[in-house]
């Protein structure tokens, strides 16, 4: 596969920001409700946003400093002087007006009033957090880390969540909270988004108890098959343990006993490959185990 290197000083801040924001992606949106000293209310959207510690709870964002003049952004600068933010997730039913609330509207200007959300007032900070958003943290600013210094720079704002406010409809019926319900939306690059709704959502166990044999223990002839995909290879390394000869010979007895002949080996890995989606690892691995073996 040819690859394509780019040295990052030999091209635009404008090139590096497209590049960035194109590939790393999806990124979870936050909305960041900040007060200047006077009070005034500002709401802002940030792409730029991620969970980083559990205990202490830390939420970090980065403000950028504006490309075309080296400005900073009116959130930056709130922070700065009123240490306090309150963080709310961004949804598919609000896309579009988190959109229009992050027009570059002038010092002042109350974005949720602009954008037509409801001020929910915190318990704990000043600023008030968006009501209809299915989820929202108040937090105190702990550090503020400038990255650079010109345009494009960012400031990282490192948040210790103080109070989490959660929309009951997120739950599902055991009191977890639901990725269908949460509905959330990510920044892609441009004016692209996605959303974390139906087909999006899969789960990927993880090996935790047991740790996974790895991809290098499989037999090379599976390791190395035309025939299977690196998310396929990945779930075979899952295995705790390589299957043996008798589950190799159960596997054959199974279509014995149902009084089928063994299919062509053709057949036999798109049989392993239903295996893998009906998570069934260790059949899989006996079908391409006799499928592949004289590849």
């Amino acid at each position: 596969m040819p690859i394509k290197t780019i040295d990052p000083k030999s091209i635009s801040t404008a090139e590096i920001h497209g590049i960035l924001l194109s590939t790393v992606v999806p990124r979870p949106i936050a909305f960041a409700s900040t007060i200047d000293e006077n009070g005034e209310v500002n709401l802002s959207p940030f792409s730029f946003f991620n969970v980083f510690s559990a205990n202490p709870p830390v939420l970090i964002f980065s403000p950028s400093r504006r490309g075309r003049d080296n400005t900073t952004k009116h959130t930056y600068d709130n922070v700065r002087k009123i240490p306090e933010v309150a963080i709310s997730i961004v949804n598919y039913s609000m896309v579009q007006q988190m959109s229009l609330a992050s027009s570059d509207y002038p010092q002042g200007v109350n974005e949720f009033i602009k954008a037509g959300f409801t001020e929910a007032p915190s318990e704990i900070i000043k600023p008030p957090f968006v009501s209809e958003a299915p989820a929202s943290f108040e937090c105190r600013v702990n550090d503020i880390i400038p990255l650079g210094d010109q345009g494009g720079a960012g400031n990282l704002v490192i948040c210790e969540v103080v109070r989490i406010h959660l929309d009951e409809a997120i739950f599902d019926e055991e009191g977890k909270i639901d990725p269908q319900n949460l509905d959330a939306v990510a920044r892609m690059g441009g004016n692209w988004y996605c959303r974390a709704q139906g087909d999006a959502i899969f789960e990927v166990p993880k090996p935790l108890s047991t740790p996974g044999i790895g991809i290098d223990r499989l037999p090379e002839h599976i390791r190395y098959s035309n025939q299977l995909s690196g998310n396929e290879l990945g779930i075979l390394g899952s295995l705790p343990s390589l299957p043996g000869d008798q589950d190799i010979n159960n596997f054959k007895s199974g279509f014995e006993d149902l009084g089928d002949s063994l299919p062509p080996k053709s057949s036999l890995v798109q049989i392993g490959k239903l295996y893998l989606e009906q998570g069934d690892v260790t059949a899989a691995y006996c079908a391409f185990t006799i499928a592949l073996d004289e590849e």
